[in-house]
């Protein structure tokens, strides 16, 4: 059994503190087991949040606030428009992170196939990319922490946000590709709004062992 809640979308946006706190609240009640499985499904504030490998010529210096956290990966921006999800689940044993990576990643492909948009994985290297004219972009990035055998944080899915936030970093450290959202691959405004339920229905029927 999978609950999702969804917490926040435009134009009720959740500041990233907020969210960060919810999802330790949550992630406590799983743990000692009096909460089942939680998809939180939200839009962010703008913020950059930087992971444990974030180093310091990598972080903007225009002043823009950079949250600090407890995941992996380096740096990235969240915002209106980018669908941020965060699956607290408790990981069967021996506890895989990497297959915890490659299921989330499953799942979002099979999202984007909905809208005709064909997303890939891209060996060494997380989240979920696309062909565009000029080489690949990431149109969803994954960053995860588990604690005590249950995940923290997860994905943002790139839905009709600007991609200006992007341009002050290197999002997630890489150099030699782009960024794009569901929107501009597929030619038609594509919001949060309107992904949620496909969202919530693929990661729900995954969950339960069921065909989407």
């Amino acid at each position: 059994m999978l609950d999702i809640q969804t917490v926040g979308l435009s134009p009720d946006y959740v500041p990233y503190l907020d969210g960060w706190a919810l999802q330790r609240s949550i992630h406590a009640e799983v743990v000692t087991g009096t909460r089942p499985d939680t998809l939180l499904l939200l839009e962010h504030e703008p913020v950059y949040t930087a992971g444990a490998r974030t180093a310091r010529h990598e972080r903007p210096t225009d002043g823009t606030p950079v949250v600090d956290v407890d995941r992996g990966g380096k740096i990235t921006w969240h915002g209106p428009g980018q669908l941020v999800g965060y699956p607290i689940v408790r990981l069967t044993e021996p506890v895989d992170v990497v297959a915890h990576v490659r299921r989330l990643e499953q799942l979002l492909i099979d999202v984007l196939g909905e809208y005709d948009v064909e997303g890939y994985r891209v060996e060494g290297r997380s989240g979920v990319w696309v062909r565009r004219p000029l080489g690949e972009d990431k149109v969803a990035a994954i960053g995860v922490r588990v604690q005590r055998g249950v995940t923290m944080h997860g994905f943002a899915l790139n839905c009709d946000n600007s991609l200006a936030g992007f341009r002050g970093i290197i999002p997630c450290g890489i150099t030699d590709a782009g960024v794009t959202t569901i929107s501009e691959v597929a030619g038609a405004e594509i919001a949060p709004s309107d992904v949620i339920d496909t969202v919530s229905r693929v990661f729900a029927a995954d969950f339960a062992g069921v065909p989407a």
